[in-house]
């Protein structure tokens, strides 16, 4: 998840529950449960849909898109997603490779117009594979990263205190005007205006796991050198377009601001929507009826169907890159292994989460049943274990 600092508000829960679609009885407990999360949780706005293998099989949307204009949150509501994005540049990464661009083990500064190399080891190259998995010693400076979210304070309103708290946070835009090559040039090349020694982990890359959202934006990069694409037109070419997710993109569109969910600090303030430099790692901005139609592709592609796919990419891209013998330092296999971007949960799910100003987020399936779930809201919840633990139990 991208790492940002729990935001605690004490208040009063305003929430509408609305049952959508498939409200089958034996379902009435799991609404009844996620309400009662909502409430003490004090969200502002959720939906919830589960799927198997060809349909939506469970769709439940709580509370608010916007408070102020008491549009309700539902499954075609619009919201950036976080880390779930990640997801998305594991499936580009793999038709990547199938279009021959490089393979997991190519070194990055074979296709970098300028070099990445971790100061304290600068013999030992870094590979697409370490990208992939959080082991490339790349890390996400907090001097540096939060300024990399471009808040737009003239797209819709927002609560000046709300942002403040931000702004605080380190979140002061002071990185702008710049551009994804721009930026991870700056940041990652020592001549860059970004670039500091504590850009990197002191230990050699491949030896350690570091959460790294610029790592993983440098892999949708080399994605876009090869293919002499934008990675937005590529994953609309090889994902959006082919699934028909119409409702999904990666820039703020002002012709479906009535369509998006606020970002909310608590039941009533909102922060200003934001885009991020870095877009690769957290920016798509999509729906659950979407998401839902991304789920079904991946549950179908994990058994073979190959329309956005190879069998062969599917099985690579989840397969547990880190063996139990012998793990990299920094990680626990306790409870989930990692494939390429993917976590792989050791209840037997694949799936992940997310985490952004005023967002949070969670995408999974179970390849034994066959069945798959995905929740978006519209407020930063520091706990998702409990939401989780009950979509895994109603997909089982």
């Amino acid at each position: 998840m991208k790492k940002w600092k729990q935001l605690i508000i004490g208040s009063t829960l305003l929430c509408v529950c609305t049952q959508i679609a498939y409200g089958q009885s034996r379902f009435d407990s799991l609404t009844t449960s996620l309400a009662q999360i909502v409430k003490k949780e004090s969200l502002t706005g959720m939906s919830v849909v589960l799927v198997n293998s060809k349909k939506i099989i469970y769709e439940q949307n709580f509370g608010y898109a916007d408070v102020a204009k008491k549009t309700k949150y539902s499954a075609q509501t619009i919201q950036v997603i976080g880390s779930v994005s990640k997801t998305f540049l594991a499936i580009a990464l793999m038709k990547a490779m199938e279009l021959g661009y490089f393979n997991l083990e190519t070194k990055i500064n074979g296709i970098l117009p300028f070099k990445v190399e971790n100061p304290g080891y600068p013999m030992i190259g870094i590979t697409i594979r370490e990208l992939s998995n959080h082991s490339s010693s790349i890390l996400d400076n907090p001097a540096i990263f939060p300024d990399t979210y471009q808040f737009n304070e003239g797209f819709a309103a927002y609560d000046t205190p709300a942002y403040k708290v931000l702004q605080d946070m380190g979140y002061r835009k002071k990185v702008n005007g710049t551009s994804l090559k721009a930026f991870l040039q700056d940041y990652l090349s020592s001549n860059g205006k970004y670039y500091n020694k504590s850009n990197f982990a002191d230990s050699e890359p491949g030896s350690s796991s570091h959460y790294s959202n610029i790592g993983s934006a440098l892999a949708a990069y080399l994605i876009e050198i090869k293919s002499g694409m934008t990675y937005a037109d590529f994953t609309e070419k090889y994902i959006l377009k082919p699934l028909k997710m119409e409702n999904s993109s990666w820039f703020l569109n002002a012709q479906k601001l009535n369509q998006y969910a606020r970002h909310y600090y608590d039941l009533e303030q909102s922060f200003p929507f934001y885009e991020c430099i870095t877009y690769p790692d957290g920016g798509l901005r999509t729906s659950t009826t979407d998401l839902s139609k991304y789920l079904i592709a991946l549950i179908n592609g994990y058994h073979g169907n190959q329309s956005l796919l190879r069998k062969e990419s599917y099985q690579t891209m989840f397969t547990p890159q880190f063996s139990k013998d012998n793990p990299p330092k920094g990680i626990s296999l306790v409870n989930r292994n990692k494939g390429i971007f993917w976590n792989l949960y050791t209840n037997g799910t694949i799936g992940h989460d997310g985490d952004d100003p005023g967002v949070s987020s969670f995408l999974f399936f179970n390849p034994v049943t066959r069945r798959g779930g995905v929740f978006l809201c519209d407020r930063y919840l520091a706990d998702k274990s409990e939401i989780i633990a009950l979509l895994a139990k109603y997909t089982k």
